[in-house]
């Protein structure tokens, strides 16, 4: 019952609020439902995006373990439900917007390396992202590399020396390091009607987006 109503909520959560909130205006935000759409019925069509929508969407494997994908889940799911609904959808990309402001990519960035959530950045936490981009880039370092890579950037970030990296130290640290954010933004989301034409709406759809 309490999943039903969620889905009510979600459905219809009205286009114009979301433009005012977010780096989107109402028609790039109907065209993203179309991608919502497609993502949350992966696996069942619940109007809902999983854990398993979401690793089935970038790796066409749901049962393939992503540590960036259970990151990146559990920062687009803020209520923290298990799911992550249409609004958190557009919210959370919004950040990825060139236009959104930096301040709001350098808080996620932390966000996605602070992987106990914490509010600092500690070493452990550095290595698990670290091994995780290499083992998903099938790339392979030996563990004195890696550990010099670790107390390179604690060196260069931790400037209180007290052994973690908390966001006044990360900011600084990122604003010397701005390829740090290159991730953090995707180009073709300035136009996302023009850069990815198969998402736009289809007339199977359009009742959906109209009811939102």
């Amino acid at each position: 019952m309490g999943c039903s109503c969620i889905k009510q909520q979600q459905k219809h959560e009205d286009p114009a609020v979301l433009a005012s909130q977010t780096c989107f205006n109402v028609t790039e935000i109907k065209t993203l439902y179309e991608l919502f759409r497609k993502l949350s019925s992966s696996i069942v069509n619940d109007g809902l995006i999983s854990k398993e929508d979401l690793q089935l969407g970038l790796f066409r494997n749901g049962k393939k373990q992503s540590l960036f994908a259970d990151r990146i889940f559990q920062l687009f799911d803020y209520k923290h439900d298990g799911v992550i609904e249409f609004g958190e959808f557009i919210r959370s990309l919004s950040v990825f917007h060139p236009e959104a402001p930096q301040e709001d990519k350098v808080a996620f960035a932390f966000q996605l390396y602070d992987i106990w959530q914490t509010g600092f950045i500690e070493r452990e936490e550095v290595k698990e992202m670290l091994l995780a981009f290499l083992k998903e880039s099938d790339l392979i370092l030996s563990d004195d590399i890696i550990e010099a890579i670790i107390d390179k950037t604690f060196e260069e970030a931790d400037l209180k020396e007290d052994g973690i990296i908390d966001m006044e130290e990360w900011k600084e640290f990122v604003s010397r390091n701005p390829s740090l954010m290159k991730n953090m933004t995707i180009p073709y989301l300035k136009d996302i009607t023009t850069a990815f034409p198969n998402f736009m709406m289809r007339s199977d759809v359009e009742d959906d987006i109209n009811n939102l």
